[in-house]
Parts: C-alpha cells; structure tokens; sequence
C-alpha cells in the first residue's frame, strides 16, 4: 500500500509539472499579443510576395494606428495610413489614391501590429501548426520559429487562414501568410526590427508630388 500512494504522488506531481510546462496556442498568442501592446513605434524591412510578385521596403508604425511602408520595390511607392486616411502613391501611375476609412487599413502589413493581433484573436481560432517547440522558418534555416495557424471563424474575413511564424526568442512576428477565400496567398516578411526609437508623427504625413493625379474616395468609386 506505501508503494502504491507513493507511485501514484509521484505520478500526480509529475503529471502537474508536465501540465505547467504545457502552453496552450491561445495562451501563447496572447504573450504575443500582450507584447505588442508594450510597443510604442517600430521600423523594419519588409517583402511581400504575391504569386511570383516580389515587392520590398520599410515599415513604419506607431500607435495607436499610424502605419507607413516605402517601397523600393516598385520605387518610390507609398502606403500611409495616419489614423484616419489611407493614401497611395503610385509612382507609375502618377496617381495618389485616398480614402477616409475607420480603423487600421494599410493591407496584410498592419497584421503585424497590436490592433491586428487583437483582431485575429476576435475573428479567428488559434492552433499550433506542429506542437509549442521552436522550428526552423523554413528548409535550412537557422531561424528558429513558433508557427500559429489561425482559422476564420466565419466567412466574413477575408483571409480564409492566416500563419504566423513568430521569432521564439522575440517574440516579433518574423513572416505572416495569409491566405484568402480564393486561395490567393500574400507572404509579409518582416527583418531587423527597430522597437520604440520616437518616430515622429510627420512620418505618417505624405506630400505627393504635385503632378499627380488625385483620386478621392477610390475604394467606393464606381
């Protein structure tokens, strides 16, 4: 009987700390999500794939919703959301499109901040892709990862199923792909991170050049 109760205290106590060690998908996001919310601004180089388009520039964000990106790749355009408006510049169209919108509207890139976190734990489901051990990002990568599947709780979202590959040592969100309805895929990569420098607010501020055509309202024109 001694042998027995003390068989199973050790099976009990193991089985607590096996439990402690265990960090559900959803308790994870939240870590995340809550160290977003400690971020006041950040810079870093971002890509974006489409297909077998390639773009690339700098991202730029601010709370509590500013975001800008400057593209190298195409040159010279430019996604700036202040808050309230959303313009684009489009070098080779010469053409500056704005829009006055409600909330955070500046593409997959603003997935990457607190507001899009927030609203991917509201609209989406969250899993581990393998299991809450590190991988690497991708074949041969010494980058080390913790991959989240998120999948739409309805089909309002435009995204059908989101991944998120977040550095396991930064808990930066390292690549973010995002797959819609029609099972179109949009990778963001994300690299070198610079957290809370005081970027100022005249960031989010665009002068266009004067030659270019305007065009107001451009999500709802006809």
């Amino acid at each position: 009987m001694k042998k027995l109760c003390a068989s199973l205290a050790i099976f009990i106590f193991s089985s607590l700390l096996f439990a402690q060690e265990i960090l559900t998908a959803s308790a994870y996001f939240q870590t995340v999500s809550e160290f977003y919310a400690t971020i006041k601004d950040y810079e870093a180089d971002m890509e974006i794939t489409i297909g077998k388009e390639v773009m690339s520039g700098v991202v730029s964000f601010k709370r509590p919703e500013m975001i800008r990106i400057d593209f190298n790749e195409p040159a010279d355009q430019v996604i700036v959301f202040n808050g309230d408006k959303l313009t684009i510049y489009l070098p080779d169209k010469s053409a500056i499109l704005e829009q006055s919108v409600s909330g955070s509207s500046a593409g997959g890139a603003s997935l990457a901040t607190p507001q899009g976190l927030n609203l991917m734990n509201r609209y989406y489901t969250v899993a581990y892709e393998t299991g809450q051990d590190p991988v690497p990002l991708e074949e041969n990568s010494d980058e080390l990862v913790i991959n989240l599947i998120l999948s739409r709780r309805s089909t309002v979202e435009s995204f059908r199923e989101i991944k998120l590959s977040i550095d396991c040592k930064t808990k930066l969100i390292r690549r973010v792909v995002a797959t819609t309805s029609q099972s179109d895929v949009f990778k963001f990569d994300f690299y070198d991170y610079k957290l809370n420098t005081n970027i100022n607010n005249q960031r989010f501020i665009y002068n266009a050049p004067s030659s270019a055509n305007n065009y107001n309202n451009f999500l709802f024109s006809e």
